[in-house]
C-alpha cells in the first residue's frame, strides 16, 4: 500500500465470523488536489485459484456442479452453479492449491498447468485475487471420483462437457458464473480445441 492519495485512518473490524468483513475510514485526494473523508466495507475471504481442464482429443472440458447458497439468495432458483474446479488457496501457493483442488474436486491428478491470469473478482467490496488456470487432462490421470470433501460439507457433481456445448451454456445462462465464463471464452479466443482461423 504506497499511493499517495489515500491515507488510511481507522480500520474496524464488523465480522470475523467465517471471512473478516473491516469498515475503513479513510481520506481520499481528488484530481483538484482536495481531501475526501470516505468509509467504504471490505470483505476478506482470501485468495483463490481457478482451473479449466480440458482435452484436445475428445474436444471436452470438465465442470462442477454444486450448491452456491449466496447465488440462491439473489435469483438462482436451486442455488446450483456449474463451474470450473476452483478454490481458497489456505497456505498454499496458487499451483500447489490448484493442483490439489483438482484432485479434490474432479479426480483428475494433473500435472502440468498454465497460469492465464490474475484477477480481482469485486474490487469494489472483495479483496480475493483469482489466480486462473489452464490444465489438460486425459482419462489416464482419472485417480478417484472426486466430488469435494465432506469434511468441507462438499458435495460436488463432476460434468465433462464439449466444450461447443459447454460455450452454448453461457448463452442460455445455464452457466452464469463469472470464473468459468472467462476461462470458457480464453478457451475460444486462444483456440484451444482448433486454429484461431477456423
Amino acid at each position: 500500500m504506497s499511493n499517495p492519495k489515500v491515507k488510511i485512518k481507522k480500520i474496524i473490524n464488523l465480522s470475523n465470523d467465517w471471512y473478516t468483513l473491516d469498515k475503513v475510514n479513510f481520506d481520499y485526494q481528488l484530481k483538484n488536489g482536495s481531501w475526501q473523508n470516505q468509509n467504504r466495507e471490505s470483505y476478506d475471504r482470501g485468495d483463490g485459484a481457478c482451473i479449466l481442464l480440458f482435452n484436445r482429443k475428445k474436444n471436452t472440458v470438465i465442470l462442477t456442479k454444486q450448491f452456491r447458497m449466496p447465488s440462491y439468495l439473489n435469483g438462482n432458483k436451486d442455488g446450483m452453479s456449474i463451474e470450473v474446479c476452483a478454490g481458497l488457496l489456505d497456505e498454499d501457493d496458487p499451483i500447489t492449491c490448484i493442483k490439489k483442488e483438482a484432485e479434490e474436486e474432479t479426480g483428475y491428478q494433473i500435472d502440468k498447468v498454465k497460469q492465464v491470469f490474475k484477477i480481482y473478482s469485486t474490487p469494489g467490496a472483495v479483496t480475493e485475487k483469482i489466480y486462473y488456470f489452464i490444465g489438460e487432462y486425459d482419462d489416464s490421470m482419472k485417480v478417484n471420483e472426486g466430488g469435494g470433501l465432506a469434511s468441507e460439507s462438499e458435495e460436488i457433481e463432476v460434468l465433462e462437457y464439449d466444450f461447443k456445448t459447454a460455450f452454448e451454456m453461457i448463452k442460455t445462462g445455464e452457466i452464469n458464473d463469472a470464473k468459468t465464463v472467462i476461462l470458457l471464452q480464453y478457451a475460444m479466443i486462444e483456440g484451444l480445441f482448433y486454429s484461431k482461423n477456423n
